[in-house]
């Protein structure tokens, strides 16, 4: 059983890589270059896909989170970990791709135009998410006080998806989502948006269920020390947890014969 799911995470990870080199080589030699931006309009085909891996983790933070306030149950505050810390690394790539675009367009690597504004406000909400799980002291307390900051800090996604409608904004319009306007793209730039989209988005969930399962044994592993503390504190054999016991009995075995 655990060789057939390895024998699928390795094809998974070969196919998303196969899919992402497929898409390097759609932006950079297949799509014609856009006559008005340029070169540089390339880097949409990045952005995009990062901004909506981006949007998408949030979700999951949030979901996973409020999961784990209603239930408790650990597997959803490690979903939520998962995601967020894969959240933020799309999200400071979307952000870096942006200024990218940003310089030879406006002129300067960042204005404080609403769309980037709620988007900073987003992503340091999920940063200051990661700090306080760093920071603040171990313990199911920690994980609900950042399981809030999660929930709280989803609300802004509405808000920095509509932003561009709600106020007047330069940052172009929307080109992905139920508000989306994809007239302006041809159809060799539509579909290399949309090749690009599935492989970031696959790549996402690569590693969304690999640090899932890296979680899973960092907390097997905590939950093993403790209970070896147990062991080792523990006035009689009676009041050690049965995984220390079995522990126990297996070192007083003689090694061979």
């Amino acid at each position: 059983m655990v060789e057939s799911i390895g024998t699928k995470r390795t094809v998974w990870l070969f196919a998303t890589a196969v899919l992402v080199l497929v898409t390097m080589w759609m932006i950079f030699e297949w799509v014609p270059t856009e006559r008005n931006l340029g070169v540089v309009q390339r880097a949409l085909y990045v952005h995009v896909p990062l901004a909506w891996i981006s949007m998408v983790a949030v979700g999951v933070v949030a979901a996973a989170s409020l999961m784990y306030l209603i239930t408790g149950k650990r597997r959803w505050d490690s979903i939520a970990l998962a995601s967020a810390e894969t959240g933020v690394l799309a999200g400071t790539l979307m952000l870096v791709t942006g200024a990218i675009w940003a310089k030879p367009i406006w002129n300067v690597w960042w204005t404080w135009d609403a769309k980037l504004t709620t988007t900073a406000i987003l992503w340091f909400f999920y940063v200051a998410y990661l700090m306080l799980r760093a920071f603040a002291p171990p313990g199911n307390q920690a994980y609900r006080m950042a399981a809030v900051v999660a929930v709280l800090g989803a609300v802004d996604v509405p808000i920095v998806y509509y932003a561009a409608d709600l106020w007047r904004t330069a940052h172009p319009e929307l080109i992905i989502g139920p508000a989306a306007d994809s007239s302006g793209l041809t159809s060799e730039m539509g579909l290399t948006l949309l090749v690009s989209v599935v492989a970031f988005t696959s790549l996402y969930i690569y590693m969304l269920v690999d640090r899932y399962r890296v979680r899973q044994s960092e907390l097997e592993i905590s939950d093993l020390k403790r209970e070896m503390r147990n062991y080792l504190y523990a006035p009689s054999t009676s009041d050690v947890p049965a995984t220390a016991q079995s522990l126990r009995a297996a070192a007083a075995e003689p090694i061979g014969d």
